[in-house]
């Protein structure tokens, strides 16, 4: 498993699956290992993937300087493994919270910006705000479910302040997928797994966004960016993936029907073909009448 030397000499571990053209994965959490992206639903078959470790998380070295977990100074990591892998400019997909990371490394470089996949992303960088009446009616789709009942009493009781996240974490857990089979859970337990909530507010810690500057740096991006949302997620809600796309000049939004926070779990075929296409420059998104084909 390689390693290379970020800017303050902390070694960055990457992962690499698959053939093709490098695609740089950026994993969410925040500050979650990459092993829970796996192969992205067999993204593979067209690209390889490589799959960095955050600092401090999954095969990389833990920092000197606790305040590098800030999700700003992590630009400055994403730009070294570019540097390390010798490539002029990046493909960079992007997952929950690390969508905030890839728009603030395409704000401040974006000439080595050749594509941008934001799935599911994190939106905090350019100031959308995730309201609670995004995740009332994300929830209200999943009335016919068995467990409905319960994650949503549960999730009432959080939004109350009746209870922690902690408390009521088990019984919500199946919100954040399309089906919650025995593919989610086992999905689920591993990003469970490779996440550390510890770090999670040091990389959301004071100062690390300054929307207004990231959203003006958008609006001059050359390269093409495709945001993905799932048709059932409440973070970020499609509504709110659009008003994302809407910030750069040449953006597509795909929602994933049927598709929760991790879409290549519910429907890999889908996702691999949503992102392949875009992906590809033989390829030309048309959209007739509502229907997207590539």
């Amino acid at each position: 498993m390689p390693k290379f030397p970020t800017y303050d000499g902390t070694r960055i571990a990457y992962h690499l699956r698959g053939d093709g053209p490098p695609l740089i994965c950026l994993p969410g959490g925040p500050m979650g290992a990459s092993a829970y992206l796996g192969d992205l639903g067999g993204l593979t078959a067209h690209r390889r993937l490589v799959l960095p470790d955050p600092r401090g998380a999954g095969d990389s070295e833990v920092p000197d300087d606790p305040a590098s977990f800030r999700c700003d100074r992590q630009v400055a990591d994403v730009e070294a493994l570019r540097v390390h892998l010798g490539l002029d400019r990046l493909d960079l997909l992007a997952h929950s919270a690390s969508g905030n990371l890839a728009l603030l490394y395409a704000a401040r470089h974006p000439d080595r910006v050749r594509s941008l996949t934001l799935v599911a992303p994190g939106v905090r960088a350019v100031g959308i705000e995730v309201t609670e009446d995004d995740w009332r009616a994300a929830v209200a789709l999943r009335a016919g479910e068995p467990w409905y009942e319960e994650g949503r009493a549960a999730l009432e009781r959080l939004w109350a302040k009746e209870a922690s996240w902690g408390e009521v974490l088990d019984a919500i857990r199946p919100f954040a997928y399309g089906r919650w089979d025995a593919a989610a859970q086992r999905h689920e337990a591993l990003t469970r797994a490779v996440r550390d909530q510890a770090l999670a507010g040091a990389y959301y810690a004071d100062g690390a966004f300054d929307p207004a500057v990231t959203v003006a740096a958008l609006a001059g991006l050359a390269a093409p960016v495709l945001v993905i949302a799932g048709e059932y997620d409440g973070g970020p809600a499609p509504t709110r993936a659009a008003e994302l796309a809407a910030l750069f000049p040449d953006a597509e939004l795909v929602v994933q029907r049927g598709a929760g926070h991790s879409p290549w779990v519910d429907d890999p075929e889908a996702f691999v073909r949503t992102v392949a296409a875009f992906l590809d420059p033989e390829a030309r998104t048309v959209v007739v009448d509502g229907v997207r084909l590539a």
